[in-house]
């Protein structure tokens, strides 16, 4: 699959690419490099991105539902009112994430590190939690 002429593939370096608002649902990015990508508004709906590593990516307003981030490294993200109902964040690393206003219903994040994340606003209605490291989190 290309986009905005990046290929989307498993491993893909995109480290840096602006791919705002692109449509990558249901997209294999597994193990792909994100870091600092800027992917505001992006759907990413059903997305697979495990082991994925999107370092202080942006992902401001982007579409996570049902997204598998499974063992990803998301810390520092910009994920700002992002949708992330029912994604599968096990594992996943979300330490210094911002998180305000995001939509977690629902989520997976079982063994997360959410250390020093900022979750104001956030809706963890019915979220998995266990085992989630939550020191020095905002609420």
């Amino acid at each position: 699959m290309n986009i905005n002429g990046y290929e989307i593939k498993p491993g893909a370096n995109l480290e840096g690419v602006d791919l705002r608002g692109a449509n990558l649902e249901n997209a294999n990015l597994e193990g792909a490099n994100l870091k600092g990508a800027i992917l505001k508004d992006a759907n990413l709906k059903n997305a697979d991105l495990e082991g994925a590593d999107l370092e202080g990516a942006d992902l401001w307003g982007a579409n996570l539902k049902g997204a598998i981030l499974e063992g990803a490294n998301l810390e520092g993200v910009d994920l700002r009112g992002a949708d992330l109902k029912v994604a599968y964040l096990w594992c996943a690393n979300l330490s210094g994430a911002n998180l305000s206003s995001a939509d977690l219903r629902n989520a997976d994040l079982e063994g997360a590190n959410l250390s020093g994340a900022n979750l104001k606003y956030a809706n963890l209605e019915g979220a998995n939690l266990d085992g989630t490291i939550l020191e020095g989190l905002n609420l």
